[in-house]
């Protein structure tokens, strides 16, 4: 990691702030398209795996991971603002003088709250589809119990390594030339966060949405506030402490 690596990271984080606030109807419109890829990959995975719960469970988790790197391929590819991707490009700018903590902390409330909007109206038009949706139940059932019953702290580490994980994705779509080698370093860091079990706030949106629009029983609102406050907290420790600082304190000045 070079200086000059961190000066790119810092002129984009710069260049995103700007956009927000001179056009924030587009700067919101790219922060919901991200929301959009992220449930295309939830609809991937979670409908392969769905797929082989009943007979082949660990195939199913085994083929989920592979295809939900979908995700961060088809942002960093087409276009789209992530929330948790903003965590480190943001930091990165703070780190070297070129945005402030206030003009990061804007990118991350917009980027989120874009995300969000993006998750539910796709999730919402994918629910009301019916499509999948009589198998998606019960997986989906066990998936959000398993995520509702971590405790804090286990929530906030599993969304610092995941959220260190989709800034590497981030990192490699940025710094690497060749499209295949973008491709797969991108899909081999996201299948491993979610093999792992490792939380993201904003897949999470979209899934507990699909929870709220499927299952008869749907979970209680405020043990998924606790989870999506913890998981959140988790992911931006994870962009900013885990991996944008570490980038920043080791860059060293261009040959």
């Amino acid at each position: 990691m070079y200086a000059s690596d961190v000066e790119i990271f810092a002129d984009i984080a710069v260049d995103k702030y700007r956009l927000c606030k001179n056009d924030p109807k587009r700067y919101f419109m790219r922060a919901v398209v991200a929301g959009f890829f992220l449930v295309v990959a939830i609809v991937l995975a979670y409908v392969t795996a769905a797929l082989f719960y009943s007979t082949n469970p660990q195939m199913g988790k085994l083929l989920s991971a592979i295809l939900f790197p979908i995700a961060i391929v088809l942002i960093v590819f087409i276009g789209g603002d992530l929330f948790t991707g903003n965590n480190m490009t943001m930091a990165l700018g703070v780190f070297a003088k070129k945005c402030t903590w206030k003009q990061a902390i804007v990118i991350w409330v917009v980027s989120y709250v874009g995300n969000f909007v993006g998750c539910f109206i796709f999730i919402f038009i994918f629910a009301k589809s019916g499509a999948s949706i009589p198998m998606l139940a019960e997986y989906l059932s066990h998936i959000i119990m398993s995520k509702l019953e971590l405790t804090p702290m286990q929530l906030v580490l599993r969304g610092m390594l995941c959220n260190f994980m989709v800034c590497l994705a981030v990192l490699a779509g940025a710094k690497m030339k060749s499209e295949s080698g973008k491709l797969v370093v991108m899909f081999c860091v996201i299948a491993a966060f979610v093999i792992a079990g490792f939380e993201h706030c904003i897949a999470n949106m979209g899934i507990f949405s699909l929870a709220y629009l499927i299952l008869d029983q749907v979970p209680p609102i405020a043990m998924v506030a606790k989870s999506m406050f913890f998981v959140t907290i988790g992911n931006i420790l994870g962009g900013v402490v885990l991996l944008a600082w570490p980038l920043y304190a080791m860059a060293i000045k261009d040959k």
